[in-house]
C-alpha cells in the first residue's frame, strides 16, 4: 500500500507517520475541539483513537488523513491543522454501517478559515473519483451547528430517516444525525 498524499490550494492531506500522533493530540484533544465528540480523550482514548485509524487504514486502504497547511498568508508550510478524510462507517448502532463516511477534526485556531471545507471537498472528490462511492455520509450531533452547517455547504442533504443512537455516548451526544451526498449530486455540482 503506497503512501497517500493529495494537495489542494492551501492544504496537504497525507497518510500518518509515527511522529504525527503526539502533535495531533496536542492540537485537537482539547475541550473546545472535543466538545461535540465526547470531551477530551485522555491517554486510553488517545490510544484507542490511534488504533481505530490504523485498523481502518489497514482494512480499507484509507482512513482519515493528516491535514497540513501549505504556505499561505504568512503561515509556515507543514503545520498540522488536524485530520479529514474518509472511512467506512462503523459506529455502534450505525444505520449506515460500511458506507463511506467523510469526517474532520481541526485545531481551534484554524476554525473560520475554510480549511475544513477545502479538505472535505478533496475527500469527497476522492470518494467519488478514486474510490467510486455511490453516496457519502457525514455524522454529527444536533447541537453541533458548525459541523452540520459545513455539511450543507458541501452540498449534503439532511437524512433524518437514518439518524440513530450511538451507545458509546449519553445525553445530547447520544443522538447522531446524518447528511449525505450522492454521486449524481456531486457530479452536478462540479
Amino acid at each position: 500500500m503506497g503512501e497517500f498524499r493529495r494537495e489542494t490550494t492551501r492544504l496537504v492531506l497525507r497518510d500518518w507517520c509515527e511522529a504525527d500522533w503526539d502533535e495531533f493530540f496536542r492540537l485537537t484533544d482539547t475541550p473546545a475541539v472535543m466538545r461535540w465528540l465526547g470531551g477530551p480523550l485522555g491517554a486510553e482514548g488517545r490510544r484507542l483513537q490511534r488504533e481505530r485509524v490504523t485498523t481502518c487504514r489497514a482494512r480499507n486502504g484509507f482512513c482519515f488523513w493528516v491535514v497540513e497547511r501549505l504556505a499561505d498568508g504568512g503561515h509556515l508550510a507543514g503545520e498540522m491543522l488536524g485530520f479529514c478524510g474518509l472511512k467506512r462507517a462503523d459506529a455502534p448502532g450505525s444505520s449506515i454501517a460500511d458506507e463511506f463516511e467523510v469526517g474532520w477534526r481541526f485545531r481551534e485556531d484554524s476554525w473560520g478559515r475554510v480549511y475544513a471545507k477545502e479538505a472535505a471537498l478533496a475527500a469527497l472528490d476522492l470518494a467519488f473519483g478514486t474510490f467510486e462511492a455511490d453516496e457519502v455520509f457525514a455524522i454529527t450531533v444536533p447541537d453541533n451547528t458548525a459541523s452540520w452547517g459545513l455539511m450543507i455547504r458541501l452540498g449534503m442533504e439532511r437524512r433524518p430517516e437514518l439518524d440513530y443512537d450511538d451507545t458509546r455516548f449519553t445525553g445530547a451526544m447520544r443522538r447522531q444525525i446524518l447528511y449525505s451526498i450522492t454521486r449524481d449530486q456531486w457530479e452536478s455540482s462540479e
